[in-house]
């Protein structure tokens, strides 16, 4: 029989700030958006005040004055270090994982019969939290949607002491009656109104209802969901992704811009963070597309314009990327534009090992290679930007970044800003 686990983080990005922050532990904390704009991640505390996931912080500073919330701008590098490092815990109690999101990994448990699998629970919990310092939910079932729901009652039940094994229990039925159908894994807002409509509210009557009437509706998917629902596995562990289609860097400027040289530096900046992406990826593109875009609530004054260019021979190079997405920024540069943001799309992206080379190409590509991977382990070891291309321009002087004015440190990333210990 089939077992599933599902290992996630608690309000992440706000655990991963207290690890570091230990003044943080029971008070309200959000996490900011780009340009500090919206909460995107909130600690219960902030919950429990009705402050919902996405609300602007500007109509919120009332409440954030009148109960001390902490605000802090996103530390992408901070919560993807950590993630790592929670996955590394994990792999050593299964190693037939899936990583699912920077937050979330399922566990293939299917191996480990008899074992009392809330007791393990409890125990990759207290592994996790000693490990990394992040508390997480378990939920245990025979298939991934169940195994969702699940880790969605273990978060928030105080009984459960943060695991739910549903794969033997005379709960399993109750466990599905307080699931709100938008609340099931797959099911997105429009099917979740059109099942409503029909009365089916929550996961049990959706696991009763007509399987033909579901597969006319919903088509495949919707089938398989009900068939997980009654704890049969329809989607098994995904341990081998397939491939990126495509990539994309876009930023929000932190003001808006209207010159020519500040919007090469900030496409020199996203073409560079673009090639590092590929080649993390091991991954080449054979097309990138550049756009431009204005502040979209100003719609009289709006403009948004895509340049789209292949590349001569597929590639993850630096310098060739950021030569080509300057000359589509000039072909669809408008002056007199104030712009709000920018961006690269990289498509028909494939295997570096794999990439054709061109017949009249005159690069050196393994001389090409071997350059951009010191850049990326100089980088890696001693900071982002470390070593950086001159057209990005100098960051005393640079005022387009987006602004992250409540940023914590890189704790883990940077040496210059390791905690210390007095």
């Amino acid at each position: 029989m089939a077992v599933f686990a599902l290992v996630d983080c608690n309000n992440f990005y706000v655990s991963c700030e207290r690890v570091f922050d230990p003044r943080l532990e029971g008070k309200p904390v959000i996490v900011l958006s780009n340009n500090d704009g919206c909460a995107v991640a909130r600690s219960n505390e902030v919950k429990q005040l009705d402050i919902r996931m996405g609300a602007p912080v500007f109509k919120e500073k009332d409440k954030i004055r009148r109960y001390g919330i902490q605000v802090l701008s996103s530390n992408y590098a901070l919560y993807g270090d950590m993630s790592q490092r929670v996955v590394q815990v994990l792999s050593g109690f299964c190693p037939d994982m899936e990583v699912y999101s920077i937050d979330e990994s399922f566990l293939d448990l299917s191996h480990m019969g008899g074992q009392n699998l809330t007791a393990l629970g409890r125990r990759i919990g207290a592994t996790v939290k000693k490990h990394t310092g992040i508390p997480v939910s378990v939920g245990i079932a025979q298939t991934k949607t169940l195994a969702k729901i699940a880790g969605r009652i273990a978060k928030k039940s105080a009984r459960t002491q943060g695991v739910l094994d549903l794969s033997e229990t005379r709960y399993h039925d109750r466990a599905l009656e307080i699931t709100e159908v938008e609340d099931i894994w797959g099911v997105g807002r429009r099917y979740a109104k059109f099942l409503r409509v029909y009365g089916i509210t929550n996961a049990r009557e959706l696991r009763d209802a007509d399987a033909a009437f579901i597969r006319k509706k919903m088509g495949i998917n919707g089938l398989r969901l009900i068939e997980e629902l009654k704890g049969r596995s329809c989607y098994p562990l995904d341990s081998n992704p397939l491939p990126k289609k495509n990539i994309t860097v876009s930023r929000s400027f932190g003001r808006v811009v209207g010159c020519l040289d500040e919007l090469r530096e900030a496409m020199t900046s996203y073409a560079t963070r673009g090639s590092e992406k590929l080649r993390s990826e091991k991954l080449v593109a054979g097309v990138m597309a550049v756009f431009l875009m204005t502040d979209r609530f100003r719609p009289e004054r709006f403009y948004y314009h895509t340049e789209t260019v292949r590349l001569s021979v597929p590639t993850n190079n630096s310098p060739e990327i950021i030569r080509g997405a300057l000359s589509c920024l000039e072909s669809i540069y408008k002056e007199g534009c104030l712009y709000k943001k920018a961006g690269i799309f990289f498509h028909e992206l494939g295997s570096e090992s794999m990439a054709q080379r061109g017949l009249f190409d005159t690069v050196d590509r393994e001389r090409s290679s071997r350059l951009m991977d010191s850049l990326d382990r100089i980088n890696a070891s001693m900071g982002k930007d470390t070593l950086r291309y001159a057209s990005s321009g100098l960051s005393a002087t640079r005022t387009w970044p987006t602004v992250f004015n409540h940023r914590s440190p890189a704790w883990t990333t940077r040496w210059d800003q390791l905690p210390l210990v007095r």
